[in-house]
Parts: C-alpha cells; sequence; structure tokens
C-alpha cells in the first residue's frame, strides 16, 4: 500500500489530520488499490461497519459529498445486520486525488468502482446510489451484473439526451430532432458554475440544499478540499454529465441502460419529493427495469436532494425492508 512518499506524480492525498474528530463519523479508515486506462494505481478510502458475514450494501455518494454523507444511514443498515461499505470516489473524501482535472473522466470514474468491487471481492450487492453514485455504480453494475444482487436507486440520474426523456423529466436534458438540445437552465447554470467560479467550496451546495447544517458538519465536507489542488475532480465531475447525445457519457449511458434492460433482480427507487434535479427519473427506471415490476417503490418526503442529509435513517429503514423482502436468489 503506498504511503506518503510514494505517491504518484500528479497525485495529492489530504492530510489524516483534516480528518480528526468530524460529527457522527467514528469509522476508521480503510483503503483499496484501485485501477483505471491511462492513471497509475490510487488509493481508494472506504468505511466499513456491520458483521463481516452479513449482506453487503455499497453505499455511492456523488457530487460535491463522500460517505460522510451516508453517517446516518450506515448505522440503521449495520444494526440491521448487513455489511456496509461506503468508500468515496476517486477525487473526493480520504481517497487520492489527480491534480490535473481532465484526468478525471466518466469512463475512469467506473473503471475505478470496477477495480474497487473487485479488489474487496464483493458479491451479492445491494448498491445504494445517490447524485453520480448511479451513473457510476450502475455502470460498474452493467460491467459485472453477477455481482449485484439489488439496486436502490435514490435521487440519481443516467442522462443520455435521448429524445424520448422529453417530458419526462423535470429538469430537462434531451435531444430535439436531429441536431438540437433541449436544457434546463438551472442545470446548465449549475455546470458552468463549477467550472467557472475562482473556488468552489464543497460544503455550500449540501448547505443550500439540506441545511441550515451545523458548522462541524459543514467543516466535515469541506476536510477533503484543503487548497485548490485538492478540488479538480470535484470541479470536474459536474462537467463530466452528459448534455448531448454525442457526449461521451451519453454512450456510457446507453450502455449501462440497455444493461438495465435485461436486470431483473430487485430494483428499487427512493426518492424524495423535493429535488427538481432528479424528479422523473425514478419513473424512467420504474418502466425501463424488470426487476423494479411490483416493487415497493418509496417516495420520501420533506426531503431535498441530498436525502441521507436530511432523512437517512428513514432511507436506510426502506433499504433494510427492501433486502428483506427480496431474498437474495
Amino acid at each position: 500500500m503506498a504511503h506518503h512518499d510514494e505517491l504518484p506524480a500528479g497525485v495529492v492525498r489530504t492530510p489524516d489530520e483534516r480528518f480528526v474528530d468530524l460529527p457522527g463519523f467514528p469509522y476508521q479508515p480503510r483503503y483499496a488499490t484501485v485501477t483505471a486506462e491511462g492513471t497509475a494505481p490510487l488509493r481508494m478510502h472506504y468505511v466499513e461497519d456491520g458483521p463481516e458475514t452479513g449482506e453487503v450494501v455499497l453505499l455511492l455518494h456523488g457530487q460535491p459529498t463522500w460517505s460522510y454523507l451516508y453517517r446516518h444511514v450506515i448505522p440503521v443498515l449495520a444494526a440491521a445486520g448487513l455489511r456496509v461499505i461506503a468508500p468515496d470516489h476517486i477525487g473526493y473524501g480520504r481517497s487520492d486525488k489527480l491534480v490535473e482535472r481532465t484526468d478525471y473522466t466518466f469512463a475512469r470514474h467506473v473503471q475505478w468502482m470496477v477495480s474497487f468491487v473487485n479488489a474487496l471481492d464483493l458479491e451479492g450487492v445491494t448498491l445504494l446510489a445517490q447524485d453520480w453514485g448511479g451513473p457510476i455504480g450502475l455502470s460498474a453494475l452493467a460491467a459485472q451484473p453477477q455481482r449485484f444482487a439489488r439496486v436502490v436507486a435514490a435521487n440519481t440520474i443516467l442522462h443520455t439526451a435521448d429524445p424520448a426523456l422529453a417530458d419526462r423529466l423535470v429538469w430537462a436534458n434531451h435531444g430535439l430532432g436531429e441536431h438540437r438540445v433541449v436544457l434546463e437552465e438551472a442545470l446548465v447554470d449549475y455546470l458552468l458554475y463549477y467550472y467557472r467560479a475562482p473556488d468552489i467550496v464543497a460544503s455550500f451546495f449540501v448547505d443550500a440544499v439540506a441545511g441550515p447544517l451545523p458548522r462541524g458538519v459543514l467543516a466535515a465536507y469541506d476536510a477533503p478540499f484543503p487548497d485548490a489542488r485538492y478540488k479538480a475532480g470535484l470541479r470536474q465531475m459536474t462537467g463530466l454529465l452528459p448534455l448531448t447525445r454525442n457526449d461521451p457519457g451519453a454512450a456510457i449511458g446507453r450502455s449501462t441502460m440497455n444493461a438495465l434492460a435485461h436486470f431483473e433482480r430487485p430494483f428499487l427507487t427512493a426518492y424524495s419529493d423535493g429535488d427538481p434535479a432528479t424528479a422523473g427519473w425514478e419513473r424512467v427506471f420504474q418502466e425501463w427495469v424488470p426487476g423494479a415490476a411490483g416493487q415497493a417503490h418509496a417516495r420520501i418526503a420533506g426531503a431535498g436532494h441530498f436525502l441521507q442529509e436530511q432523512k437517512g435513517e428513514e432511507l436506510a429503514r426502506i433499504v433494510a425492508q427492501f433486502i428483506a423482502a427480496t431474498p437474495a436468489s
């Protein structure tokens, strides 16, 4: 395992002291080595709780958060007898961070996650994915469907800019005719902000959507990012969101949607009632994925995009009940 003096060129690692005594997050850091095409092996951080013999639940965060987002979810799932694993994507949390923004691609994020699942040799996995955890996690599932037993999609998306998405999503993102696109203004504004702002603060949007949050919690969201050198992945991820049919990410999304069209294992949606950015995707998944038929899809009241922050215990109970109700075959 790499030490501080063995970091590959172009990689930084957030100092451990940034993560001391974070509120509500008593977990010891664990690490796996992950690989992706065109980059050196990197260290991916994760936390784990619950019995080692329990069914595996893989909790995937998105942008601009890290595994800390799941601190209200983890103990409930662990208490239900599940083995809970919550990694940080490369560029986030305690995971290694590439300093060059363009070193981050959608394809590499998927490869790193596939590598992580393989490194821990996870099987019978229940995937719980929110925000970018969906595109990354669902695409990892598409690469290795045999490792996944179930999915819970929570406030996530899988943009392909497909014209068939017209009038399906609250935040429009679809092709029109042969050569045009329809895009929600707020979506474009969000992407451009992350490209253009002189500095970005991870906690800003979490607090805006799920706050007001205590100062210590805001500091925990900002802990991975001491200065601009650590923020390349944080900045680039929004720019990887597909806005056209020609985007390489849209091609990944189409491939993953095709795989999901054959996913017959249990698939649950658990979306909040206050997240326009992802609203409509729950119906797309319910109608597209065979394993979603007949499931007790959940609508969580009183939460925005970061439902783990506002309704984490409720989300965890929904996941635990779903697993109990759908024994792995």
